[in-house]
């Protein structure tokens, strides 16, 4: 009982304390501060700009392989630069960018070799030697135990296409090791 009315007392004298301090330094702010405020800055009228790029390509995106093929097309054929076959069909594994595949495996029988490869829609294919994948015409040219070679066309900025040759290598699951 001693310690709370000991409690009660310190809390009740801190209500009592002399203000006059604070009351002072009160005033002095409200003496030195202005109550003016600065007027509003003359906003200057808006130019209006057209934006007539609607139908162009962003600056800030790749262009498609398709739009980079119909384009340099035209020029490559007649300067007599490397550049894919254009009336070759595309084949399922076109659409995917090869970051997009991953090897699981192989099987073959009687000397034929495929390839298992598993995609981003999570769909397992066969691949073989003379096969195309990847955004950019890649073409199989060799499939063994552990990986896959191709052969991509890339176009290399100045209207011509480069081979670039990729290996896809095996990717093994966490149970198998």
């Amino acid at each position: 009982m001693k310690k709370l009315t000991f409690i009660v007392l310190v809390l009740v004298s801190g209500c009592y304390d002399d203000t006059t301090d604070l009351r002072a330094h009160l005033q002095q702010i409200r003496a030195t501060t202005t109550s003016q405020i600065d007027p509003i800055p003359e906003m200057h009228p808006f130019n209006h700009y057209d934006y007539s790029a609607f139908d162009l390509r962003s600056p800030f995106s790749l262009p498609t392989p398709e739009v980079i093929q119909q384009k340099t097309q035209k020029n490559l054929q007649v300067s007599g630069c490397l550049s894919p076959n254009p009336h070759r069909p595309k084949q399922p594994l076109e659409k995917f960018a090869l970051a997009e595949i991953t090897m699981k495996g192989t099987m073959g029988e009687e000397g034929i070799l495929w390839a298992l490869v598993e995609v981003s829609d999570l769909s397992l294919h066969r691949v073989a030697i003379g096969s195309y994948m990847g955004l950019f015409n890649g073409h199989v040219i060799e499939v063994n135990a552990k990986s896959v070679k191709l052969v991509e066309l890339r176009p290399d900025g100045a209207g011509c296409w480069g081979e670039r040759e990729t290996v896809i290598i095996i990717t093994l699951s966490k149970s198998e090791g």
